[in-house]
């Protein structure tokens, strides 16, 4: 049976606020696993921790649009996840900049250019499957914290030709804002294989599943509005009539599409041919030699509007997409670069599955080389290092759950023989001795590459909050995103969110008591270092501090003996001795 914790009430043992918190917390989170927690009245000595770093847009309690990014920025922030693309991520992240703060601009009423002279940057990227299309439009919709939807071109037909399904994708991007109407409005559509609604040069007549579904975008792209409730979707209509029971008005609820953003992308095979013909011709015209023409995607970068007319598009279409972007493919290197990359989803999301059942998973050098090379010959892109790394643990995965191995090495070997290799390492305990002993070498040479890869990437983080990314916080950032197989920049602003919420304590303390109270940075490190590494860890440590310096800061204060306090790691370590000497040192006491 459960029954509350026994708390004295009598004698000299009484406990204080703190340590009645700490019990019952204990308490409730035993018997309800964590889900119930106590939360401390006392505001002065727990300081309102910052809100989320990653609303960029729309966000707390701000009102109207706000948004103040650099191209700079956005570009810094791609180049953790996304290998190769320089001129992709360049182009995106400038117009996607431009786009949303002349919004900025517009909503404080500091823009003068008539309405009808704007010119939204909708983009238009080409490349091969596989290159991270969708992945880098993804990742630039999460960081700004827009409201984001896919579809693909090819679901569009006849009912598009009239806007309905259309459309869809504006509603579908007001659900994707859980309702806010005004929050969609500043959203990304993105549509996939827009080639594929390309007309056909030998169609005659109507073509309502490629040239219509040209047409149906052509007002949302630009500037419309959408009503949300239409007879062919249910959802709509299910959502008008609880707005009627609830309010009992007939509400119109429309969306504007003036300021959302919309994306498409496609492999567009064969435009290289037309390009690669629009070049020779204009090679002859010239009287210049004759070359073959070229049939890589080099040629992309060369793509006119024409081009695209030719393809298939009307002109109007075209006109929509202002920007166009071009992927390149990838090779051999690119797909390597990707697997040992930190941020690698593919052998992050591997060592989670392995961790589901507390088996620690790393991959050989070699390993990841070999998978590389059967990605090129896959020709899919990197889907491809999906499957194959799927394909190789899968025997792995199902058998060792099963095995008291608890360390998994991936080889070169393994990957061109997973079957047999697994029999080999469940027969033979050197070989599973041999496995632990090179899983902690590779560990310690995988923590090298975070390392390197935290000082060379993450330090952008660390200097726009004014603070310091020294050797020590950039090995426990490496230490957690090993230990807990996290991303290097979440648990670097982890970390700085940590390092902030220690100078509010700092700062409560100065407002408190007159005195300019601050850490030095190694005292920072001492506090955030703790184990365990968490926010409470931190809370708890400061509250200590707080509480033994609470004397002396105010004895300070009365007499008027210093205006200035640094807490050092004697300070952290030993709090009452610190203050005690510090006390002694004013009065020159021995």
């Amino acid at each position: 049976d459960d029954t509350l914790p026994q708390i004295p009430l009598h004698g000299a043992n009484i406990p204080d606020q703190k340590e009645i918190e700490k019990e019952i917390g204990e308490y409730l989170s035993k018997k309800y696993g964590g889900k119930v927690q106590i939360i401390s009245s006392d505001v002065l000595t727990s300081p309102e921790r910052k809100g989320a770093r990653e609303n960029r847009l729309l966000g707390g309690e701000q009102t109207g649009f706000h948004f103040d990014m650099k191209p700079e920025e956005l570009i810094a922030y791609l180049d953790d996840y996304v290998i190769q693309q320089d001129e992709a991520k360049a182009v995106l992240a400038t117009k996607i900049c431009t786009h949303f703060n002349r919004i900025h601009q517009e909503e404080k009423g500091n823009h003068t250019q008539p309405a009808a002279g704007r010119i939204k940057s909708n983009v238009l990227l080409i490349g091969p499957t596989g290159v991270g299309k969708t992945f880098l439009i993804k990742l630039i919709a999460g960081y700004l914290g827009v409201p984001f939807v896919k579809g693909d071109a090819t679901k569009f037909s006849e009912t598009g030709y009239v806007g309905g399904d259309v459309e869809d994708l504006v509603r579908d991007l007001v659900r994707a804002a859980d309702g806010d109407i005004k929050k969609a409005e500043y959203g990304i559509i993105y549509v996939d294989e827009v080639d594929k609604i390309a007309a056909s040069p030998h169609r005659h007549g109507a073509d309502v599943s490629r040239s219509g579904v040209q047409r149906a975008f052509l007002k949302p792209m630009e500037e419309t509005e959408v009503e949300m409730k239409v007879p062919h979707d249910p959802i709509s209509q299910m959502e008008a009539i609880e707005q009627y029971r609830a309010t009992g008005k007939k509400a119109q609820k429309k969306v504007n599409t003036r300021n959302i953003l919309f994306i498409m992308s496609g492999a567009f095979s064969g435009l290289e041919e037309t390009i690669a013909k629009r070049i020779q011709q204009r090679s002859i015209g010239f009287e210049q030699d004759v070359a073959s023409p070229r049939r890589d995607h080099d040629l992309f970068r060369n793509v006119k509007s024409s081009d695209l007319l030719e393809y298939g598009f009307e002109s109007e279409f075209v006109g929509r997409l202002p920007v166009v972007a071009v992927l390149n493919e990838l090779t051999e290197d690119d797909f390597f670069d990707i697997l040992i990359s930190p941020n690698s989803s593919v052998v992050v999301s591997k060592k989670q599955d392995f961790n589901a059942y507390s088996i620690k998973l790393q991959f050989e050098e070699s390993a990841l080389r070999e998978i590389a090379v059967r990605a090129v010959a896959e020709g899919i892109g990197a889907r491809g290092l999906v499957s194959i790394v799927e394909e190789v643990l899968l025997h792995y995965e199902k058998k060792l759950p099963s095995t008291s191995i608890r360390h998994l090495v991936l080889t070169r070997e393994m990957v061109r023989d997973p079957r047999g290799e697994l029999q080999r390492l469940l027969n033979d305990k050197k070989k599973q001795k041999e496995q632990r002993k090179l899983y902690s070498t590779l560990l310690k040479e995988e923590r090298k590459r975070f390392i390197s890869f935290i000082e060379a990437k993450q330090k952008y983080y660390f200097e726009k909050s004014s603070l310091v990314l020294n050797r020590k916080r950039s090995r426990l950032i490496a230490t957690i995103c090993q230990e807990e197989i996290s991303d290097p920049r979440k648990v670097c602003l982890d970390i700085i969110e940590r390092i902030e919420h220690i100078q509010q304590y700092a700062e409560a303390m100065t407002e408190e008591y007159g005195v300019e109270v601050s850490f030095s940075v190694a005292a920072v490190d001492r506090i955030i270092m703790e184990k365990p590494l968490s926010m409470e860890t931190v809370d708890s440590r400061c509250e200590k501090i707080m509480s033994a310096c609470e004397y002396g800061l105010r004895l300070i204060s009365q007499k008027n003996w210093a205006d200035k306090l640094e807490i050092t790691e004697e300070g952290v370590d030993s709090p009452s001795d610190f203050m005690t000497k510090f006390i002694n040192k004013l009065f020159k006491f021995d």
